[in-house]
């Protein structure tokens, strides 16, 4: 995911990770929106690039150019784990002049069934380097619920009864062990929740999120809105993406991000970053706007690639 920090522009994008608006024939996007849902989600492993500008920054940001890149790769099935590698470059130039290189690069591995979460994050922001690695896993009978409060994580109390829940083990930055309640969703698994959701015609998903990110020591509590489903605009998509996608439909969804905190509980909520997408029900996403409050991105999909589907059952 991306962060709205100057230093940390970046931590939506492991999460949630996607042209030129035009129209379909009205009677074929008629027919894909209103196709009913069937089967389960088959998310299509793919590797995508895209291309990031500044789309607006206020007087007060201190952001006068930012431009970069993001990779992003997507592999596995439900019969053997999904697997995540995100390369995430940004340059910012400020209103004196000066300039920043952020250069983020996350890999993730997510158990099917969201039992188990491998992370690890290199941060690059110029000449400095943070590094988070750790494990996150479900004790038996945790399982997140919609709308259910996950907490904020609290340092593992051993002498007390387990629970279900999630126990967090972290490598680094330092070596320390968390408590999260159940509630908590990890990345892919939230995905599939959210494309259930909108393909039964939802409008609204609230969810906790752990992907650990930052020091791993991070829950968010996130808000979705699901628009209308679509294909309008897909005659638009890169040459790449459209043998495959040409008929996919598409949810516009808008994302808001809060920090779940002791020293913020009680108070009224302003999210801490913003992302809105085009996300199809393939899992991918296009027309990206990651939006921080005094500056917002756009993330253009400019070139993807389809990867072997693995065969489960077979």
């Amino acid at each position: 995911m991306i962060r709205p920090a100057r230093s940390a522009v970046l931590s939506i994008a492991a999460t949630c990770c996607l042209g030129m608006f035009a129209f379909a024939e009205p009677s074929k996007a008629a027919e894909a929106a209103g196709a009913a849902s069937a089967g389960p989600v088959a998310l299509q492993p793919h590797r995508a690039i895209y291309d990031l500008t500044l789309s607006r920054s206020s007087s007060g940001s201190g952001v006068s150019e930012m431009n970069g890149r993001l990779v992003y790769e997507f592999t596995g099935a439900v019969c053997e784990g999904f697997t995540q590698n995100m390369r995430f470059v940004t340059r910012a130039t400020s209103s004196d002049g000066s300039e920043q290189l952020n250069d983020i690069r996350t890999s993730s591995f997510e158990e099917a069934g969201g039992e188990r979460l491998d992370f690890s994050t290199t941060h690059n922001i110029d000449s400095q380097t943070q590094v988070t690695e750790g494990r996150a896993a479900r004790t038996s009978g945790a399982k997140p619920a919609s709308g259910t409060p996950g907490g904020q994580p609290s340092d593992k109390d051993t002498g007390a009864k387990a629970e279900p829940g999630v126990k967090v083990e972290l490598k680094k930055p330092e070596a320390r062990q968390l408590s999260l309640n159940a509630a908590v969703y990890f990345p892919i698994q939230h995905s599939l929740a959210l494309l259930d959701i909108a393909r039964a015609g939802g409008t609204k998903f609230e969810a906790d999120l752990y992907d650990g990110s930052e020091k791993g020591d991070r829950v968010s509590a996130t808000t979705t809105f699901v628009g209308k489903p679509s294909t309008e605009g897909n005659e638009a998509l890169p040459a790449s993406a459209k043998d495959k996608m040409a008929n996919v439909r598409y949810w516009p969804i808008a994302t808001s991000y809060f920090e779940k905190t002791a020293a913020l509980a009680g108070q009224d909520a302003v999210p801490s970053h913003e992302m809105q997408a085009r996300f199809y029900e393939n899992g991918v996403s296009t027309r990206l706007v990651l939006d921080y409050g005094d500056f917002a991105l756009k993330g253009e999909l400019s070139e993807i690639t389809f990867l072997p589907e693995t065969k489960c059952g077979k």
